[in-house]
């Protein structure tokens, strides 16, 4: 995304989830908030249960609060059309799961391209940019092979890829090494710390402390609330001007019912 905007890349305000209700009333989220700057990663941790994969979907906008505020860039997500935040999602957001969530019957670099090939680019262009990207994660002239014919490791950094190509400046990632060996997730968390240095901003859901070693800070989640966090947040730069209004759709959007690129297997509607 690319709007002039200068403070926190995402900004999570009050945020409370409720699922169900009555007896079976769930507060997965209770009134947190946070803020990830450009260049910084933010790791997230807490037992199982205590909101950390809601707490991602909810800054990427595959789920909406119960209330409170989520703002990707200063575009308030909750003001955008479904067809708006498809294309925010596809363009903007990257995300990094455990179970890779790559397109079985696409090679490497056609699941690296098919961000950019939905958003209009032409697939020999889309193709070349996969290609480099795959180079960047250390997959160089791996491009042509499907997924089962790759190691878990060699999956989930063609995930990674696939998050990172285009203009992504928010990253999230939901506990990315759980399926892999420890040198394997190194490689992983190297790439990932090496993305936010070049001005992303990243949210890691973790379970490791040695893994969220590699965030500027680490924010501890409980029952649904922030209980405590180490290291200091890096100070937000905010316009004069305020927020947006809205995210500027294109001319160039994939057609509504389309797969959704950022995860390999979210529907736009």
């Amino acid at each position: 995304m690319s709007n002039g905007w200068i403070g926190p890349v995402v900004s999570l305000r009050d945020l409370t989830r409720v699922h169900g209700s009555g007896e079976g009333e769930v507060r997965a989220l209770v009134g947190v908030s946070l803020d990830v700057a450009a260049g910084e990663l933010v790791a997230v941790m807490g037992p199982s249960g205590s909101g950390k994969t809601t707490l991602l979907a909810l800054a990427g906008g595959l789920d909406t609060p119960t209330a409170g505020n989520v703002v990707v860039e200063g575009v308030h997500l909750s003001e955008l059309s479904k067809r708006e935040l498809a294309k925010l999602r596809r363009t903007s957001i990257g995300y990094v799961f455990q179970d890779y969530n790559l397109v079985p019957a696409l090679t490497a670099a056609e699941n690296v391209a098919l961000p950019l090939e939905l958003d209009g680019m032409r697939a020999g262009r889309a193709r070349k940019l996969a290609e480099s990207a795959l180079e960047e994660v250390g997959l160089s002239g791996l491009g042509a092979r499907f997924p089962d014919e790759m190691s878990g490791g060699q999956r989930q950094r063609t995930a990674i890829a696939r998050a990172l190509i285009g203009d992504r400046r928010l990253v999230l990632a939901d506990e990315p090494t759980g399926a892999l060996d420890s040198q394997t997730s190194e490689a992983v968390l190297k790439v990932l710390r090496a993305r936010c240095d070049a001005g992303a901003a990243g949210i890691l859901v973790t379970h490791e402390p040695r893994y969220a070693g590699y965030a500027d800070r680490t924010v501890f989640l409980h029952d649904g609330r922030i209980v405590g966090s180490t290291g200091d947040p890096m100070p937000p730069v905010m316009p004069a001007d305020g927020y947006p209004d809205t995210y500027a759709d294109s001319d160039e959007v994939a057609d509504d019912e389309t797969l959704e690129a950022s995860s390999g297997e979210e529907l736009t509607r």
